[in-house]
């Protein structure tokens, strides 16, 4: 059981000059169906090898949170591993470890997943054990008093003991004024100390419904098998009323914003975030888009301008990093980060404005379409290979399904990024990349504090 942690990430391949046609492949077969209960069911098919890959994904994450009851997603992903009507803890984990299949689940801002990578014929006996646990969930409280323990050490151990996390969490209260996502998803300490299994009851039986959740099955099935088996396992569970959940938006300007922060950590750093739209929320799409090719134009390996310029040439930093999560159920943000370089006697401050340079170029003007052509194929053959994997195509289904964007997305992505040019690059860096929309973190270590 994990915290989903979404990354931008491009790979550096020794094809990146080939064209787009040669790196986009036809789509595969792709089918959507859904169950008189409201299940929403895609199937992929990938015929490979005799392996599937089931997911099912609920619209329930942490910025669907409250005050005071953060957390709870994250917690009833622990506790849907507790026990149900035909099974008791850790039951159905044992069943499938013997039949050699992989399983775990995670939680995000968005939503909480639960997958099995198994033998394309123990397809059956996936869906039959998700199946009881949506419909007839135990939570023992002997069960939810020791997990809870163990909750609050993954806290300690994942954010409270790493100074980078710790800083990231603090960072995100003040980069998101308005919406949810300022919420951790495993919650406040606070909030874990006094939870009760009467709150994780009532959270399960408001999200966990047949109608807020999609069936995602990626391997070598059909599409009858699988509408077969998930009306056999799931059209049993009847539906239920599901509260209104709006989107996360988050103020457009709300002026710049400024964090400092001393801890445990032996050299400074700084963070830089700009309030965006995601492709959800994006009245144009193509400037998300434009907004992800600045992302990998920044911070793409070896030859990105923040490693050329900042950190070989002015050696400036000794390291820096850019990234934007386009997929967000509600607004996101662009985020930059950098470590100055202080065997060079290099500051925070000097490293700030050496972030603000690049983005000003950017502003004043537009990258060669040659540059742009380099990162486009970088980016599009990271996409292409990281979607050879069956598990990370469903994930990616799941993820655009959840955020109330369509699986058919992923197979128009390439050609969404092969649409944007050196202007619209330009005229993204112009509308996002202001003060107005900024929020700056200096990390200092503890001992500087007096100083």
């Amino acid at each position: 059981m994990k915290i989903f942690a979404r990354r931008t990430a491009v790979l550096l391949l020794a094809s990146l000059c080939l064209p787009f046609a040669a790196l986009a492949a036809e789509p595969q077969a792709t089918h959507e169906f859904s169950l008189d209960n409201g299940l929403k069911v895609v199937v992929r098919e990938d015929h490979r090898a005799p392996v599937v890959v089931s997911q099912i994904w609920y619209k329930v994450g942490s910025s669907y949170e409250t005050p005071g009851q953060t957390g709870l997603s994250h917690a009833l992903e622990h506790m849907m591993f507790k026990g149900s009507a035909k099974l008791g803890p850790g039951e159905a984990s044992r069943v499938l470890r013997e039949l050699g299949a992989e399983e775990n689940a995670f939680t995000s801002d968005d939503y909480t997943a639960y997958y099995q990578v198994l033998a394309r014929d123990r397809l059956a006996v996936a869906f039959e054990l998700e199946a009881d646990r949506l419909a007839s969930l135990r939570l023992p409280p002997e069960e939810f008093s020791r997990e809870i323990e163990v909750i609050k050490e993954e806290r300690r151990l994942r954010t409270d003991d790493k100074p980078n996390a710790l800083a990231f969490e603090r960072f995100k209260t003040l980069a998101y004024p308005s919406s949810g996502y300022r919420t951790p998803t495993i919650g406040w300490m606070a909030d874990l100390k006094r939870m009760q299994v009467g709150e994780l009851r009532h959270w399960y039986e408001s999200w966990y419904a047949p109608n807020n959740a999609t069936l995602v099955v990626v391997g070598d099935v059909s599409v009858d098998e699988v509408k077969g088996l998930a009306e056999r396992y799931f059209g049993p569970i009847p539906r239920r009323t599901v509260p209104p959940a709006k989107l996360p938006l988050e103020l457009a300007e709300p002026g710049e914003r400024r964090l400092t922060l001393h801890l445990r950590t032996q050299l400074p750093s700084l963070m830089l975030a700009f309030n965006v739209p995601a492709l959800s929320t994006a009245e144009q799409p193509r400037e998300v888009h434009a907004l992800r090719l600045i992302a990998a134009l920044l911070d793409g390996g070896y030859s990105a301008r923040l490693a050329t310029r900042l950190e070989r040439g002015e050696e400036l930093v000794s390291g820096a990093s850019a990234s934007y999560d386009a997929f967000n159920r509600g607004d996101s943000l662009f985020l930059l980060s950098a470590t100055p370089n202080v065997q060079k006697g290099k500051t925070l401050a000097q490293a700030e404005a050496g972030l603000w340079r690049q983005l000003d170029e950017l502003k004043h003007s537009p990258p060669s379409a040659a540059e742009v052509q380099r990162v486009r194929a970088q980016v599009i053959a990271g996409l292409v290979y990281e979607r050879d994997s069956i598990s990370s195509q469903a994930s990616t289904i799941g993820q655009l399904e959840s955020v109330g964007l369509s699986w058919r997305v992923m197979d128009q992505d390439l050609a969404a990024l092969e649409a944007v040019t050196p202007a619209d690059i330009q005229q993204a860096a112009r509308t996002y990349f202001t003060r107005e929309r900024l929020s700056v973190a200096h990390i200092l270590p503890e001992e500087t504090r007096h100083e």
